[in-house]
């Protein structure tokens, strides 16, 4: 089995889903009294929150390239990420190490290419549903189609995310208003939605979306687990 070096902490919250799922897979996978090998580095979010709010994305590119290369020197044979927003960063930190990284979005879209979808709805932080390094990466890379909501629809989901599910919170209001934002995907051509923030999941499930949600802290932790088992 190989180790996986896990950079947490963005939150915390999302974080505890991965070391939950990835080891439950490997569970799964192996049998007995299996778990997977890990080496997590849960860093303090305030600082990053900081640096996010300032743009100081150089900044933040160092931290990360830093954090991975701890991760590496520590045993690590593969990277995780545990946020879709700091993937924006995934260069940066091939960069600093000698190990794979694990991307969340080929992740997410070997799914959407499994289920036969094509055009996907992006939630998540401004960041991640405006810049570039997500949406291009399933549209020049994979090519699928992604549609992200409008203005009012982005800041609702952005702010939802870092006022109430960064600490915890989960308020109906903000899932029907996330499912609001759903539906308007969806008559705009979405066949899915991506639940591009880690904390996402928490609020909005399968069961609450009026199309196929990809949970991409499960689909993400899965892609972890298949790669230590390989």
């Amino acid at each position: 089995m190989k180790t996986l070096g896990l950079v947490g902490g963005m939150t915390w919250h999302s974080t505890v889903d991965y070391y939950r799922l990835i080891n439950e897979g490997v569970h799964k996978r192996l049998g007995g009294s299996h778990s997977a090998e890990l080496l997590l580095l849960s860093i303090d979010f305030q600082p990053v929150e900081d640096m996010q709010g300032r743009g100081d994305w150089a900044g933040m590119g160092r931290l990360m390239g830093e954090w991975a290369a701890r991760l590496e020197g520590a045993g690590a044979e593969g990277l995780v990420i545990c946020t879709n927003t700091m993937h924006r960063l995934a260069g940066e930190v091939e960069k600093a190490v000698n190990i794979p990284l694990l991307h969340i979005a080929d992740a997410t879209a070997a799914e959407a290419k499994r289920r036969g979808l094509g055009t996907l709805g992006l939630l998540g932080t401004r960041y991640t549903m405006e810049l570039d390094f997500y949406r291009g990466r399933l549209e020049k890379e994979h090519g699928l189609r992604v549609l992200i909501p409008d203005e009012p629809g982005r800041t609702a989901v952005h702010d939802i995310i870092y006022r109430e599910l960064a600490f915890g919170t989960i308020r109906e209001e903000s899932r029907r208003a996330y499912v609001a934002v759903i539906e308007d995907l969806k008559k705009r051509g979405a066949e899915g939605v991506v639940l591009g923030c880690t904390e996402i999941p928490l609020l909005v499930k399968e069961k609450d979306s009026p199309i196929p949600v990809f949970d991409t802290t499960a689909l993400h932790a899965a892609a972890a687990v298949d790669f230590a088992l390989s």
